[in-house]
């Protein structure tokens, strides 16, 4: 197999899980292939995708405005924790949702990180001095 076609059975590959995580995450293909179009365009997310698909867990190299895929996982769980009186609204026990989740705002945050990053910094379920 030559390079190129080992770098498409890759990307076809990761297409396919992606799809996989959508379904098992109650979303359509639609969702699954636009999410693919964005982090097929993005090295960063690309690698930090092959590495989890891989090992299962977060490589954390590749940052937006200085934060990983797992800043956006912790600060999805941390707001959902505001929430827990509308478990329908919540990702709690789907842990793909999630995923999806962290690699759609990352890939939004490439454009413009600034609306996350007010909500990351303004938007916790956390107590803390301050809060209220």
């Amino acid at each position: 197999m030559t390079e190129k076609e080992q770098l498409k059975q890759a990307m076809d590959t990761l297409h396919q899980y992606i799809r996989i995580l959508a379904d098992r995450a109650g979303e359509n293909e639609e969702y699954a292939d636009e999410l693919w179009e964005r982090i097929s365009r993005s090295n960063g997310l690309l690698r930090e995708l092959a590495y989890f698909h891989d090992f299962g867990d977060f490589l954390c190299e590749y940052k937006v405005a200085g934060y990983t895929l797992t800043d956006i996982l912790v600060w999805q769980v941390d707001h959902f924790k505001a929430y827990l009186d509308r478990p329908e609204e919540m990702n709690r026990y789907r842990q793909e949702k999630l995923l999806l989740v962290s690699f759609n705002i990352m890939s939004k945050m490439e454009k413009d990180p600034q609306p996350y990053i007010n909500k990351m910094q303004g938007e916790t379920g956390a107590d803390f001095v301050g809060k209220f």
